[in-house]
Protein backbone atom coordinates (compact mmCIF):
# COMPACT_ATOMS: atom_id res chain seq x y z
CA UNK A 1 0.00 0.00 0.00
CA UNK A 2 2.83 2.38 0.88
CA UNK A 3 4.61 1.52 -2.37
CA UNK A 4 1.39 2.09 -4.29
CA UNK A 5 0.93 5.54 -2.76
CA UNK A 6 4.52 6.50 -3.58
CA UNK A 7 4.06 5.32 -7.14
CA UNK A 8 0.87 7.33 -7.51
CA UNK A 9 2.63 10.41 -6.13
CA UNK A 10 4.89 10.36 -9.19
CA UNK A 11 1.85 10.80 -11.42
CA UNK A 12 1.41 14.41 -10.43
CA UNK A 13 -1.79 16.01 -11.69
CA UNK A 14 -1.35 17.14 -15.28
CA UNK A 15 -4.00 19.22 -17.06
CA UNK A 16 -6.00 17.36 -19.67
CA UNK A 17 -5.18 19.92 -22.38
CA UNK A 18 -1.46 19.38 -21.89
CA UNK A 19 -1.86 15.61 -22.12
CA UNK A 20 -3.87 16.02 -25.32
CA UNK A 21 -1.30 18.38 -26.85
CA UNK A 22 1.54 15.97 -26.13
CA UNK A 23 -0.47 13.01 -27.43
CA UNK A 24 -1.30 14.85 -30.66
CA UNK A 25 2.38 15.79 -31.03
CA UNK A 26 3.45 12.15 -30.77
CA UNK A 27 0.81 11.03 -33.27
CA UNK A 28 1.84 13.78 -35.70
CA UNK A 29 5.54 12.89 -35.42
CA UNK A 30 4.91 9.18 -35.87
CA UNK A 31 2.55 9.66 -38.82
CA UNK A 32 4.86 12.11 -40.58
CA UNK A 33 7.89 9.86 -40.22
CA UNK A 34 5.90 6.86 -41.44
CA UNK A 35 4.71 8.73 -44.52
CA UNK A 36 8.24 9.92 -45.18
CA UNK A 37 9.55 6.36 -45.02
CA UNK A 38 6.82 5.19 -47.41
CA UNK A 39 7.69 7.93 -49.91
CA UNK A 40 11.42 7.33 -49.63
CA UNK A 41 11.03 3.60 -50.12
CA UNK A 42 10.09 4.18 -53.75
CA UNK A 43 13.20 6.25 -54.37
CA UNK A 44 15.80 3.97 -52.76
CA UNK A 45 16.20 1.80 -55.85
CA UNK A 46 16.40 4.82 -58.15
CA UNK A 47 19.01 6.43 -55.92
CA UNK A 48 21.08 3.25 -55.89
CA UNK A 49 21.06 3.11 -59.70
CA UNK A 50 22.06 6.78 -59.84
CA UNK A 51 25.00 6.26 -57.50
CA UNK A 52 26.08 3.22 -59.49
CA UNK A 53 25.91 5.20 -62.72
CA UNK A 54 28.06 7.96 -61.24
CA UNK A 55 30.64 5.44 -60.14
CA UNK A 56 30.69 3.87 -63.58
CA UNK A 57 31.29 7.26 -65.11
CA UNK A 58 34.31 7.68 -62.85
CA UNK A 59 32.89 10.39 -60.61
CA UNK A 60 35.19 10.56 -57.63
CA UNK A 61 34.30 11.80 -54.18
CA UNK A 62 36.36 14.92 -54.68
CA UNK A 63 34.42 15.86 -57.82
CA UNK A 64 31.11 15.26 -56.11
CA UNK A 65 32.35 17.43 -53.25
CA UNK A 66 33.37 20.20 -55.63
CA UNK A 67 29.95 20.15 -57.26
CA UNK A 68 28.19 20.16 -53.90
CA UNK A 69 30.26 23.14 -52.80
CA UNK A 70 28.21 25.38 -55.06
CA UNK A 71 24.85 24.05 -53.85
CA UNK A 72 22.96 25.27 -50.82
CA UNK A 73 22.03 22.22 -48.71
CA UNK A 74 19.45 24.05 -46.60
CA UNK A 75 16.52 25.79 -48.25
CA UNK A 76 14.36 28.43 -46.58
CA UNK A 77 11.81 25.87 -45.39
CA UNK A 78 14.61 23.95 -43.68
CA UNK A 79 15.91 27.15 -42.07
CA UNK A 80 12.48 28.15 -40.76
CA UNK A 81 11.76 24.66 -39.44
CA UNK A 82 15.11 24.37 -37.68
CA UNK A 83 14.68 27.87 -36.26
CA UNK A 84 11.31 26.93 -34.76
CA UNK A 85 12.59 23.65 -33.31
CA UNK A 86 15.74 25.27 -31.91
CA UNK A 87 13.90 28.23 -30.40
CA UNK A 88 11.26 26.09 -28.69
CA UNK A 89 13.32 23.15 -27.50
CA UNK A 90 16.43 25.05 -26.36
CA UNK A 91 14.76 26.34 -23.20
CA UNK A 92 12.10 23.69 -22.60
CA UNK A 93 13.44 20.75 -20.53
CA UNK A 94 12.71 18.25 -23.30
CA UNK A 95 16.10 18.01 -25.09
CA UNK A 96 16.78 19.92 -28.28
CA UNK A 97 19.05 17.06 -29.44
CA UNK A 98 16.24 14.52 -29.64
CA UNK A 99 13.96 16.88 -31.52
CA UNK A 100 16.67 17.97 -33.95
CA UNK A 101 17.44 14.32 -34.64
CA UNK A 102 13.82 13.76 -35.71
CA UNK A 103 13.63 17.09 -37.55
CA UNK A 104 16.79 16.43 -39.56
CA UNK A 105 15.42 13.02 -40.49
CA UNK A 106 12.16 14.57 -41.68
CA UNK A 107 13.99 17.20 -43.71
CA UNK A 108 16.45 14.74 -45.19
CA UNK A 109 19.42 16.44 -43.54
CA UNK A 110 20.66 13.45 -41.56
CA UNK A 111 23.08 12.50 -44.31
CA UNK A 112 26.82 12.02 -44.64
CA UNK A 113 26.80 13.60 -48.11
CA UNK A 114 30.13 15.45 -48.52
CA UNK A 115 29.80 19.19 -49.16
CA UNK A 116 33.15 20.95 -48.85
CA UNK A 117 36.62 20.52 -47.45
CA UNK A 118 36.80 21.78 -43.87
CA UNK A 119 40.02 22.97 -42.29
CA UNK A 120 40.28 21.76 -38.70
CA UNK A 121 41.34 24.85 -36.73
CA UNK A 122 42.12 22.81 -33.63
CA UNK A 123 44.43 20.23 -35.23
CA UNK A 124 47.13 22.16 -37.07
CA UNK A 125 44.92 23.12 -39.97
CA UNK A 126 44.32 19.58 -41.24
CA UNK A 127 41.61 19.18 -43.88
CA UNK A 128 38.49 17.09 -43.40
CA UNK A 129 35.24 16.47 -45.26
CA UNK A 130 32.30 18.64 -44.20
CA UNK A 131 29.04 16.68 -44.47
CA UNK A 132 25.39 17.71 -44.77
CA UNK A 133 24.69 16.38 -41.27
CA UNK A 134 27.50 18.52 -39.83
CA UNK A 135 26.26 21.58 -41.72
CA UNK A 136 22.74 21.18 -40.29
CA UNK A 137 24.14 20.73 -36.78
CA UNK A 138 26.46 23.73 -37.09
CA UNK A 139 23.62 25.83 -38.47
CA UNK A 140 21.47 25.10 -35.41
CA UNK A 141 24.33 25.98 -33.05
CA UNK A 142 24.88 29.30 -34.82
CA UNK A 143 21.20 30.33 -34.92
CA UNK A 144 21.16 29.90 -31.15
CA UNK A 145 21.98 33.60 -31.31
CA UNK A 146 18.27 34.19 -31.83
CA UNK A 147 17.38 32.20 -28.72
CA UNK A 148 20.07 34.07 -26.78
CA UNK A 149 18.62 37.43 -27.81
CA UNK A 150 15.19 36.27 -26.63
CA UNK A 151 16.54 35.92 -23.08
CA UNK A 152 18.26 39.30 -23.37
CA UNK A 153 14.94 40.84 -24.40
CA UNK A 154 12.79 39.20 -21.70
CA UNK A 155 15.28 39.66 -18.85
CA UNK A 156 16.78 42.96 -19.93
CA UNK A 157 16.17 44.62 -16.55
CA UNK A 158 18.06 41.88 -14.70
CA UNK A 159 20.91 42.03 -17.21
CA UNK A 160 20.99 45.81 -16.87
CA UNK A 161 21.44 45.43 -13.10
CA UNK A 162 24.28 42.96 -13.72
CA UNK A 163 25.98 45.46 -16.03
CA UNK A 164 25.58 48.17 -13.39
CA UNK A 165 27.08 45.80 -10.86
CA UNK A 166 30.13 45.23 -13.03
CA UNK A 167 30.91 48.95 -12.85
CA UNK A 168 30.26 49.06 -9.10
CA UNK A 169 26.83 50.70 -9.14
CA UNK A 170 24.65 47.72 -8.19
CA UNK A 171 26.08 45.34 -5.52
CA UNK A 172 23.33 42.74 -5.90
CA UNK A 173 23.71 42.78 -9.67
CA UNK A 174 27.47 42.30 -9.30
CA UNK A 175 26.98 39.27 -7.06
CA UNK A 176 24.46 37.74 -9.47
CA UNK A 177 26.90 38.20 -12.33
CA UNK A 178 29.65 36.44 -10.37
CA UNK A 179 27.25 33.62 -9.44
CA UNK A 180 26.32 33.03 -13.09
CA UNK A 181 29.97 33.10 -14.15
CA UNK A 182 30.84 30.61 -11.42
CA UNK A 183 28.05 28.29 -12.59
CA UNK A 184 29.38 28.47 -16.13
CA UNK A 185 32.97 27.44 -15.33
CA UNK A 186 32.50 23.67 -14.68
CA UNK A 187 30.80 23.04 -18.04
CA UNK A 188 33.35 25.25 -19.81
CA UNK A 189 36.32 23.31 -18.43
CA UNK A 190 34.83 19.82 -18.72
CA UNK A 191 33.20 20.61 -22.06
CA UNK A 192 36.45 21.72 -23.68
CA UNK A 193 38.26 18.68 -22.30
CA UNK A 194 35.69 16.08 -23.33
CA UNK A 195 33.85 17.68 -26.27
CA UNK A 196 35.50 15.62 -29.02
CA UNK A 197 35.20 12.37 -27.06
CA UNK A 198 31.51 13.00 -26.29
CA UNK A 199 30.71 13.80 -29.92
CA UNK A 200 32.55 10.69 -31.07
CA UNK A 201 31.06 8.29 -28.50
CA UNK A 202 27.60 9.70 -27.84
CA UNK A 203 26.79 12.18 -30.60
CA UNK A 204 25.09 9.68 -32.94
CA UNK A 205 24.31 7.03 -30.34
CA UNK A 206 20.52 6.75 -30.43
CA UNK A 207 20.39 4.42 -27.45
CA UNK A 208 22.43 6.88 -25.38
CA UNK A 209 20.15 9.78 -26.39
CA UNK A 210 16.97 7.82 -25.60
CA UNK A 211 18.47 6.67 -22.29
CA UNK A 212 19.31 10.27 -21.40
CA UNK A 213 15.73 11.30 -22.16
CA UNK A 214 14.37 8.53 -19.95
CA UNK A 215 16.77 9.07 -17.03
CA UNK A 216 16.14 12.81 -17.18
CA UNK A 217 12.39 12.19 -17.03
CA UNK A 218 12.76 10.05 -13.92
CA UNK A 219 14.94 12.71 -12.30
CA UNK A 220 12.30 15.35 -13.07
CA UNK A 221 9.49 13.26 -11.60
CA UNK A 222 11.53 12.48 -8.49
CA UNK A 223 12.55 16.11 -8.01
CA UNK A 224 9.03 17.42 -8.58
CA UNK A 225 7.64 14.89 -6.12
CA UNK A 226 10.12 16.04 -3.49
CA UNK A 227 9.43 19.71 -4.19
CA UNK A 228 5.68 19.50 -3.78
CA UNK A 229 4.87 19.63 -0.06
CA UNK A 230 2.61 16.84 1.08
CA UNK A 231 -0.73 18.03 2.50
CA UNK A 232 -0.11 16.46 5.92
CA UNK A 233 3.34 18.02 6.25
CA UNK A 234 3.37 21.21 8.35
CA UNK A 235 4.38 24.30 6.40
CA UNK A 236 6.94 25.26 9.04
CA UNK A 237 8.69 21.89 8.69
CA UNK A 238 8.72 22.13 4.89
CA UNK A 239 10.26 25.58 5.04
CA UNK A 240 12.80 24.44 7.61
CA UNK A 241 13.83 21.46 5.49
CA UNK A 242 14.25 23.48 2.30
CA UNK A 243 14.02 27.26 2.57
CA UNK A 244 12.89 28.89 -0.65
CA UNK A 245 15.13 31.63 -2.00
CA UNK A 246 13.16 34.66 -3.14
CA UNK A 247 15.95 36.30 -5.17
CA UNK A 248 18.70 34.87 -7.34
CA UNK A 249 21.43 36.86 -5.60
CA UNK A 250 20.56 35.05 -2.36
CA UNK A 251 22.34 31.98 -3.73
CA UNK A 252 25.65 31.16 -2.12
CA UNK A 253 28.73 30.57 -4.24
CA UNK A 254 28.60 26.88 -3.30
CA UNK A 255 24.99 26.66 -4.50
CA UNK A 256 25.91 28.37 -7.78
CA UNK A 257 28.73 25.89 -8.24
CA UNK A 258 26.28 23.04 -7.58
CA UNK A 259 24.07 24.25 -10.45
CA UNK A 260 27.20 24.57 -12.57
CA UNK A 261 28.19 20.95 -12.02
CA UNK A 262 24.60 19.93 -12.72
CA UNK A 263 24.91 21.70 -16.08
CA UNK A 264 27.82 19.39 -16.94
CA UNK A 265 25.30 16.54 -17.22
CA UNK A 266 23.91 18.32 -20.29
CA UNK A 267 27.08 17.33 -22.15
CA UNK A 268 25.36 13.95 -22.47
CA UNK A 269 23.23 14.40 -25.65
CA UNK A 270 19.55 14.12 -24.85
CA UNK A 271 19.84 15.19 -21.22
CA UNK A 272 18.85 18.89 -21.78
CA UNK A 273 20.77 21.83 -20.35
CA UNK A 274 17.54 23.51 -19.29
CA UNK A 275 16.35 20.42 -17.43
CA UNK A 276 19.50 19.79 -15.39
CA UNK A 277 19.95 23.45 -14.41
CA UNK A 278 16.31 23.83 -13.37
CA UNK A 279 16.57 20.66 -11.28
CA UNK A 280 19.81 21.99 -9.82
CA UNK A 281 17.99 25.20 -8.94
CA UNK A 282 15.24 23.21 -7.26
CA UNK A 283 17.70 21.31 -5.12
CA UNK A 284 19.51 24.42 -3.87
CA UNK A 285 16.21 26.02 -2.86
CA UNK A 286 15.05 28.16 -5.79
CA UNK A 287 11.35 28.41 -6.52
CA UNK A 288 10.30 27.09 -9.96
CA UNK A 289 10.12 30.50 -11.64
CA UNK A 290 13.47 31.56 -10.17
CA UNK A 291 15.12 28.26 -11.10
CA UNK A 292 13.97 28.76 -14.69
CA UNK A 293 15.18 32.37 -14.70
CA UNK A 294 18.62 31.35 -13.45
CA UNK A 295 18.74 28.63 -16.08
CA UNK A 296 17.97 31.17 -18.82
CA UNK A 297 20.61 33.63 -17.59
CA UNK A 298 23.21 30.89 -17.29
CA UNK A 299 22.30 29.82 -20.80
CA UNK A 300 23.32 33.23 -22.10
CA UNK A 301 26.98 32.51 -21.37
CA UNK A 302 26.86 28.78 -22.14
CA UNK A 303 25.05 29.08 -25.47
CA UNK A 304 27.09 32.11 -26.51
CA UNK A 305 30.30 30.20 -25.84
CA UNK A 306 29.02 27.17 -27.78
CA UNK A 307 28.00 29.33 -30.75
CA UNK A 308 31.35 31.16 -30.77
CA UNK A 309 33.22 27.84 -30.63
CA UNK A 310 31.21 26.45 -33.55
CA UNK A 311 31.75 29.62 -35.62
CA UNK A 312 35.50 29.28 -34.99
CA UNK A 313 35.69 25.60 -35.93
CA UNK A 314 33.07 25.36 -38.71
CA UNK A 315 32.33 28.95 -39.71
CA UNK A 316 34.46 28.94 -42.86
CA UNK A 317 33.00 25.66 -44.15
CA UNK A 318 29.43 26.66 -43.30
CA UNK A 319 29.82 30.00 -45.09
CA UNK A 320 30.61 28.05 -48.28
CA UNK A 321 27.37 26.09 -48.06
CA UNK A 322 25.01 28.76 -46.72
CA UNK A 323 24.60 32.45 -47.44
CA UNK A 324 23.99 35.05 -44.76
CA UNK A 325 20.24 35.37 -45.42
CA UNK A 326 19.28 31.82 -44.28
CA UNK A 327 21.32 32.29 -41.11
CA UNK A 328 19.59 35.59 -40.32
CA UNK A 329 16.21 34.04 -41.08
CA UNK A 330 16.92 31.17 -38.70
CA UNK A 331 17.99 33.59 -35.96
CA UNK A 332 14.80 35.64 -36.32
CA UNK A 333 12.58 32.56 -36.21
CA UNK A 334 14.49 31.16 -33.23
CA UNK A 335 14.12 34.52 -31.43
CA UNK A 336 10.32 34.59 -31.57
CA UNK A 337 10.02 30.84 -30.94
CA UNK A 338 12.22 31.12 -27.86
CA UNK A 339 10.15 34.00 -26.46
CA UNK A 340 7.05 31.82 -26.69
CA UNK A 341 8.84 28.82 -25.18
CA UNK A 342 10.24 30.80 -22.23
CA UNK A 343 6.87 32.30 -21.34
CA UNK A 344 5.17 28.93 -21.70
CA UNK A 345 7.76 27.21 -19.50
CA UNK A 346 7.53 29.75 -16.69
CA UNK A 347 3.73 29.60 -16.73
CA UNK A 348 3.70 25.80 -16.81
CA UNK A 349 6.26 25.45 -14.01
CA UNK A 350 4.27 27.75 -11.74
CA UNK A 351 1.07 25.79 -12.33
CA UNK A 352 2.01 22.20 -12.98
CA UNK A 353 5.75 21.79 -12.34
CA UNK A 354 8.06 19.55 -14.34
CA UNK A 355 5.80 16.48 -14.58
CA UNK A 356 4.23 17.23 -18.02
CA UNK A 357 7.67 17.65 -19.58
CA UNK A 358 8.90 14.43 -17.94
CA UNK A 359 6.15 12.35 -19.55
CA UNK A 360 6.80 14.05 -22.86
CA UNK A 361 10.48 13.05 -22.64
CA UNK A 362 9.52 9.42 -22.04
CA UNK A 363 7.27 9.46 -25.10
CA UNK A 364 10.03 11.04 -27.20
CA UNK A 365 12.51 8.37 -26.09
CA UNK A 366 10.09 5.66 -27.19
CA UNK A 367 9.59 7.34 -30.58
CA UNK A 368 13.35 7.57 -31.19
CA UNK A 369 13.91 3.93 -30.29
CA UNK A 370 10.98 2.62 -32.33
CA UNK A 371 11.57 4.69 -35.46
CA UNK A 372 15.35 4.91 -35.64
CA UNK A 373 16.81 1.76 -34.12
CA UNK A 374 15.49 -0.56 -36.89
CA UNK A 375 17.66 1.40 -39.36
CA UNK A 376 20.86 0.65 -37.47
Amino acid sequence: MIFSNKLKSLFLPTPLWINRCFFISFIALTTTLSLKEALNADTVETTAHSVSALENLGKTTDKITDTATHSKPLNYIDCITLGIVEGITEYLPISSTGHLLITNELLGLNSDQPLVRKVDQLNSGTADTYTLKEAAFSYVIIIQAGAILAVVFLYRSTLYNILLGLVGRHPRGRKLGFLILLSFLPAAVIGLALNEWIERQLGDNLVAIALALFIGALAMLFTENKRVRKPEQPKEKANRDRPMLEALDELSYAQALTIGFAQCLALWPGMSRSMVTIIGGYWVGLAPQKAAEYSFLLGLITLSAASAYKVYTDGAALSQTLSLKPMLLGCVVAFFSAIYAIRFLVSCLNRYGLAPFAWYRIGLAVIILVLFLPKM
